[in-house]
């Protein structure tokens, strides 16, 4: 298999190339949870500090404030297994989405399937569509890498199609 960048993967095998597309994620697990374990002391270093001079009602504040920012990393921490892996092979195109817990499969016929890019004041959009059945592909990706995946992907499917 050979495996090729753009916050991806691309593989190729003798029957197939397969694309593995996920999110940038900049920081691990650990390194989330280090900077959230500084939030939360620096805080409430701040909350004793003031509470010690008299105003007592910040520490239940910063209580308050840390249990929101522990929520929105959560929230954040769950996207970061989503991927797409989309393979491309001889008799079919395969495109699976993983997002939170939710898992969709689809299957295309590589003859049939048709590639559309569709360039919008927001952003470029990659369609796969078949038989009135249509996915968009590379939703991980940001727009330079949206298009040279395009370009990748659509060369893959014209070999699929001809092979």
């Amino acid at each position: 298999m050979k495996r090729q960048g753009l916050e991806s993967t691309f593989a190729s095998q003798h029957d197939g190339v397969e694309f593995l597309l996920r999110r940038n994620c900049s920081i691990g697990p650990a390194g989330l949870i280090g900077v959230f374990a500084s939030l939360v002391a620096l805080s409430f270093g701040f909350g004793v500090a003031f509470a010690s001079f008299g105003p007592w009602l910040i520490l239940p504040f910063a209580g308050l404030e840390m249990l929101v920012v522990g929520a929105a990393f959560l929230a954040c921490g769950r996207r970061v297994g989503d991927f797409e892996r989309i393979f491309v092979g001889a008799q079919s195109v395969t495109v699976e989405h993983v997002d939170g817990r939710r898992r969709t499969l689809q299957e295309f016929n590589p003859r049939w399937a048709r590639l559309a890019v569709l360039h919008a004041p927001a952003g470029v959009t990659v369609l796969l569509s078949q038989s009135g059945r249509q996915v968009e592909l590379g939703r991980h990706l940001g727009f330079e890498r949206r298009l040279a995946f395009a370009k990748e992907f659509g060369a893959a499917l014209r070999g699929a199609a001809n092979a």
